[in-house]
């Protein structure tokens, strides 16, 4: 199912934050830093490692996992799903929603206005 394909728990999403740190990285150094890390055995980390395979987020090839997308790309889909789910896709009904519970600084303003200008001209 797509929409659970870049949904990820508290841990997968720490676990997939790792790889994206260290990637290149060998199931072997993989391992060694979830120990570290999360305190986990060899299997809890092939089993997550599993998980973000199937779902097409990383690929282990020949012991050495890369990613399949960045993180950016990755946080880009998620964002896009949730103004799916949430707000029918409309940008604009996010922001007027968010802008009622928190104020914009004068450089946040600006900032979209260039995001924004920078996509018209292109």
């Amino acid at each position: 199912m797509v929409i659970k394909k870049y949904k990820l728990g508290e841990m997968e999403q720490k676990f997939a934050d790792l790889i994206w740190q260290h990637e290149p990285v060998t199931t072997r150094e993989l391992t060694g830093l979830c120990a570290r890390e999360f305190d986990w055995k060899r299997t809890t980390t092939y089993t997550m490692l599993r998980r973000l395979c199937d779902r097409e987020i990383f690929k282990n090839k020949n012991g050495t996992v890369i990613s399949l997308m960045s993180r950016d790309e990755f946080l880009a889909l998620r964002g896009e799903r949730f103004l799916e789910e949430s707000f029918e896709g409309s940008l604009p009904r996010f922001i007027a929603a968010f802008t009622r519970r928190k104020k914009l600084s004068e450089g946040e303003v600006q900032e979209i206005k260039r995001l924004i200008d920078g996509y018209k001209e292109e």
